[in-house]
């Protein structure tokens, strides 16, 4: 069975949630056990877990914002706080850990839950770097019969996801041949301009107009934010508010655009839309990427970009090309009667006898040709289409208690798919199609992206911890 289609059993044991009443434990992450849980990140994405870990035991939490925990301790008072997480992850009892920090941090934290033989819920994306999304995936490969994993992609829980899947697959549009992610957000860095015909990023206020970069120096952190903690991994940059001027559950979208900080869009709404493509392609890596977009900023990430992959054949398709598009960017329409521009995150595919539009939460299907006339397509029967997902936070944690049961966005699936992303930046970065061999993580043809696979830590931080 491919692993898309989830066991009928994960359905079962979604329905019904078999928890002791007292939390007791019969065995570290015995069935009908509650886990000990460490929720790294407390405020932003982490606020979103606290009604599915309130059935289990939050034994840690950590921020780097002292001033989070106060709130925190309300709903989980018997938990330990840290303010590094390398040291909460030292507490004995944990079982399990969720990841809701800063996205230059979640392939470290990742990393070093998996050594330590626990379980992980990271939130997306799970990596910055190519190198990173391969160690993290690498690593949980070794352990997938032991340990549950799940990255953030909560958006794949919806059934037009199930959806899409079935019309692809079942050949709705023949013979799969393209594929095309897009999101039309433009995140600009605080007290940035965009120049739309340039490209060009620019800081306000200045006297002289100048390229924007990575922010002045702000003077000292508010109390409680310990920042270097915060810097972490990353080169040093002095503080300055703007890296976290947005609420809760915005507040990445001030410092994601820099390249020491984040991924940019990719990072962003990106992982969300790209998982409705890839779910539906079966891809693993690409055999080569390519890109073009803003002029390249050494510092933040492009805000109009587009890249180009190539996929190798599978067991039930030919090779395709997948495309990533984001800040404007978009495919061409397959009439001009269907304006792409109207859906603000989808995806589209094209087959040998149509197309196929969706979003998170729709799907347009639209033959194409004489010859598509839709005989060729035999509907599921209500008992034969793919079940529903059912709570996504729960799905890793019931798969924590029987790792047996299989997770929608695990490292492998979601390692694979950030990889991929990330290589079209690095492809962007030097303006060449570049040749990858997915089985070293090496470019073939181009020797100096190379270098940009891989990010450099600050002085005392490992990724294999």
């Amino acid at each position: 069975m491919n692993r898309r289609h989830f066991l009928k059993t994960t359905a079962a044991v979604g329905a019904g949630w078999l928890l002791l009443p007292s939390g007791a434990r019969a065995g570290k992450n015995a069935p009908g056990n509650k886990l000990n849980i460490a929720l790294i990140g407390v405020w932003g994405r982490g606020l979103a877990h606290y009604d599915s870990l309130s059935e289990e035991n939050v034994v840690a939490l950590c921020d780097v914002n002292e001033k989070r925990f106060p709130d925190a301790l309300k709903r989980f008072p018997k938990a330990k706080t840290y303010v590094d997480w390398r040291k909460c992850l030292d507490q004995k009892d944990i079982d399990a850990v969720v990841v809701c920090t800063a996205d230059h941090t979640h392939a470290f934290i990742a990393n070093w839950s998996l050594n330590r033989d626990l379980h992980c819920y990271c939130e997306k994306p799970l990596a910055i770097s190519v190198e990173e999304a391969r160690v993290v995936r690498a690593n949980w490969m070794k352990k997938k019969t032991k340990l549950a994993t799940q990255v953030g992609m909560q958006r794949h829980a919806g059934p037009n996801f199930n959806r899409t899947r079935e019309l692809i697959r079942d050949g709705a549009i023949g013979e799969l041949q393209a594929a095309y992610a897009w999101g039309n957000r433009q995140v600009k860095p605080a007290g940035c301009d965009y120049d739309q015909e340039k490209g060009i990023l620019y800081f306000k206020d200045k006297e002289v107009r100048s390229v924007a970069g990575y922010l002045p120096d702000g003077g000292q952190p508010p109390e409680g934010l310990n920042y270097d903690l915060w810097i972490g991994p990353s080169p040093a940059h002095p503080y300055n508010p703007g890296y976290f001027g947005l609420g809760a559950g915005a507040n990445c979208l001030s410092w994601n655009m820099f390249w020491d900080f984040g991924a940019g869009q990719i990072g962003d709404m990106g992982s969300h839309t790209m998982d409705l493509l890839w779910n539906c392609v079966d891809a693993t890596l690409p055999t080569s990427a390519e890109a073009k977009g803003d002029p390249f900023n050494p510092d933040i990430t492009p805000i109009k970009c587009e890249s180009h992959f190539e996929h190798p054949a599978n067991d039930w398709r030919g090779p395709i090309n997948v495309g990533w598009y984001q800040g404007g960017a978009m495919p061409k329409s397959p009439k001009p009667y269907i304006d792409l521009n109207k859906i603000d995150h989808g995806a589209m595919f094209k087959g040998s006898k149509g197309f196929l539009v969706a979003d998170f939460t729709s799907r347009i299907l639209l033959p194409f040709g004489d010859t598509a006339d839709l005989t060729y397509y035999k509907t599921r029967t209500k008992d034969t289409v793919l079940p529903p997902l059912g709570h996504f936070q729960k799905q890793w944690i019931e798969a924590c208690k029987n790792t047996s049961l299989k997770t929608a966005c695990d490292f492998e699936y979601s390692g694979n798919m950030i990889e991929q992303l990330l290589l079209g930046l690095v492809a962007y970065r030097v303006g060449k199609k570049l040749q990858y061999d997915g089985a070293t993580g090496k470019v073939t043809n181009c020797p100096e992206a190379n270098q940009y696979l891989s990010r450099k830590y600050r002085d005392g931080w490992k990724l294999n911890g």
